[in-house]
């Protein structure tokens, strides 16, 4: 029988043996949204990250009028190098650069983990300009 027990904004599942615990998300107001700059970018290369801890691929993304930006992502588990060149994504492309080991990652390529703990791209549907902003 799952218990469920409130502490502050988090919901602790008891399961027997383990709790599980699940922090409430924040609200944010439309401002805070319109800052994040979620933009639709082609990625043009990839290759792989040996040095990273968890396994992952360097990307090279076109985003149009934006430029050129590099990522780190960890999805080798499903996709390959081959798949992924052409592949159009949904990146954040307004955070500051992030040092990921030797690597420089200059945006934030979105997805969702699935079941297994894997990550699985967000992507558009039907091919759209590089460059465009999600609303």
């Amino acid at each position: 029988m799952i218990k469920k027990r409130y502490l502050n904004s988090s919901l602790l599942l008891n399961l027997g043996a383990f709790f599980i615990n699940i922090t409430a998300m924040a609200k944010i107001g439309w401002n805070d949204f319109e800052k994040v700059e979620l933009c639709i970018g082609t990625i043009i290369e990839v290759l792989p990250f040996p040095e990273a801890r968890k396994p992952a691929y360097k990307l090279t993304i076109d985003f149009g009028s934006l430029g050129i930006k590099k990522s780190s992502a960890q999805i080798t588990h499903l996709y390959t190098i081959e798949e992924l060149v052409g592949k159009q994504i949904i990146a954040v492309v307004n955070f500051h650069p992030k040092q990921i080991g030797p690597y420089i990652s200059e945006c934030l390529v979105t997805g969702f983990y699935n079941e297994n703990n894997e990550v699985v791209l967000a992507v558009p549907d039907k091919k759209t300009d590089n460059g465009l902003r999600l609303m």
